[in-house]
C-alpha cells in the first residue's frame, strides 16, 4: 500500500483545495466517489467500482508513486480538510503519454473547483516532472469536462473510436 513517509506529502494549493498523495485512510472516499453509478457514466468502462477494486488501486498507486513519482492523488478542502475527490497523472495501460485523470464528488459539482485544480495539475506534471505533453481523454457528452479542459488550455486535437464509443482527445504542451 501506500509507504508512511509519503502520506503527508503536499504537492499544491488552490484558493479552496489541497491536491496530497494518496494515504490508506482515504480508502472509504475513494469507494464514495468512484462507486457512484452517475459520477462513473463519465468514467472509463462506465462502471461504478468496487471495495476490491479501490483496495488495488492503492496498491497500484503506490506503485507509480515508486517508479513515476506521480499517480493519483487525493482533494481535501482546505477549509473542512474533507476529501473532496481525487485527481492524478496516470498511464492506462502503460501509455507514453501521461493522461490527467479526476472525479470529485457529485455534492461538488458545479462549483468551479476542477476549474480551479485542473490547471494546477498540468502545471504540477510540467514543473515537478518535466512532462512536456499531457494528455486528457473524454467523452464528447460530458460537456463539463470538455469546458473544464479547454480553460486550463487543453486542445482537442481529434476524436477517435474505443469498443463503439467515441472520445474526444485533448492534449496540453507545456
Amino acid at each position: 500500500m501506500i509507504r508512511p513517509e509519503q502520506h503527508n506529502e503536499c504537492l499544491f494549493n488552490t484558493p479552496r483545495l489541497v491536491c496530497r498523495r494518496w494515504r490508506n485512510s482515504d480508502l472509504d472516499a475513494l469507494y464514495q466517489v468512484y462507486s457512484d453509478p452517475l459520477a462513473m457514466q463519465w468514467v472509463g468502462d462506465r462502471k461504478p467500482i468496487s471495495l476490491p477494486e479501490c483496495h488495488n488501486w492503492l496498491h497500484v498507486t503506490a506503485r507509480n508513486y515508486a517508479t513515476r513519482g506521480y499517480g493519483m492523488f487525493t482533494l481535501e478542502e482546505q477549509t473542512s480538510g474533507q476529501i473532496a475527490g481525487f485527481c492524478g497523472l496516470v498511464h492506462p495501460g502503460n501509455q507514453p503519454q501521461a493522461e490527467i485523470k479526476y472525479a470529485l464528488r457529485r455534492n461538488l459539482w458545479g462549483q468551479g473547483l476542477a476549474s480551479e485544480f485542473v490547471p494546477a495539475l498540468l502545471n504540477h506534471g510540467a514543473q515537478v516532472h518535466g512532462l512536456e505533453l499531457i494528455i486528457a481523454t473524454v467523452y464528447p457528452q460530458n460537456l463539463a469536462s470538455r469546458r473544464v479542459l479547454e480553460k486550463a488550455g487543453m486542445l482537442l486535437v481529434r476524436e477517435f473510436d474505443d469498443d463503439g464509443h467515441t472520445i474526444c482527445l485533448y492534449e496540453w504542451h507545456a
